[in-house]
C-alpha cells in the first residue's frame, strides 16, 4: 500500500498536498512527461483554468492507458508562468487530485517553449500489485 506521510511536529502542507509519498518494494512505476495544456484536436485554451483542465485530463488519460488512476499519483511537480495564476491552478488540480493527496511541488518559471501556455504539469504514479 502506499503511504502519504505528513508528520504532526512539522508546518503541515500549505495546500492540498502530502510532504511524502511512500511506494513499497515491488510496485509498478508510470512517469509521465510534463502534460501541457493542448486538446487533442492541437487548441490551446487561452486561460490557466482550462489549460490545467487540458493538463489533468491528459494525465487521467495516460494513467488509464497503464490501469492506473489518480489514486495512484505519487507526486506532480507544476510549473505555472504567473504567480498570479496560483489560486485558479489549485481550484483545478484538487477537482482531480483525490485524498490522501500526493506529494507536490509548484514552481513559478519565465516562459515555456511557446509563450500560449501558462501551466504544465508533470506526474509521477505507482500501483502495488493489490491496488484496484
Amino acid at each position: 500500500m502506499i503511504k502519504r506521510l505528513t508528520p504532526g511536529n512539522i508546518h503541515p502542507p500549505l495546500a492540498r498536498y502530502a510532504h511524502a509519498t511512500e511506494v513499497p518494494p515491488g510496485a509498478r512505476w508510470l512517469v509521465l512527461s510534463g502534460q501541457l495544456g493542448i486538446a487533442a484536436d492541437g487548441s490551446i485554451p487561452p486561460d490557466v483554468e482550462s489549460q490545467a483542465t487540458v493538463c489533468f485530463e491528459n494525465i487521467v488519460a495516460i494513467l488509464r492507458e497503464a490501469s492506473m488512476d489518480v489514486s495512484n499519483l505519487v507526486r506532480l511537480t507544476t510549473y505555472l508562468t504567473d504567480e498570479a495564476d496560483l489560486a485558479a491552478y489549485m481550484k483545478i488540480r484538487d477537482r482531480f487530485v483525490v485524498d490522501p493527496p500526493p506529494a507536490s511541488t509548484l514552481l513559478v518559471v519565465r516562459s515555456f517553449s511557446k509563450k500560449q501556455f501558462l501551466v504544465e504539469i508533470e506526474a509521477v504514479a505507482a500501483k502495488v500489485s493489490a491496488d484496484p
